[in-house]
């Protein structure tokens, strides 16, 4: 069975870069305090690195 990241989003992305905004609503996060089950690759966990400041992760 895969590991799941538990993903949060605490901070707004309003005033944030378009590549950031881009990555929060691929991720499914589109609204503060949403919370999305993801996959953990590599791919996911550079996602969360790029936007780290915004996110809270739980493994």
């Amino acid at each position: 069975m895969q590991d799941k990241l538990k993903v949060t989003l605490i901070r707004s992305h309003i005033g944030k870069p378009a590549s950031h905004r881009a990555v929060l609503n691929g991720m499914g996060l589109n609204k503060r305090l949403k919370t999305v089950t993801l996959p953990d690759t590599p791919e996911t966990r550079g996602m969360i690195y790029k936007v780290q400041h915004l996110v809270k992760v739980e493994e």
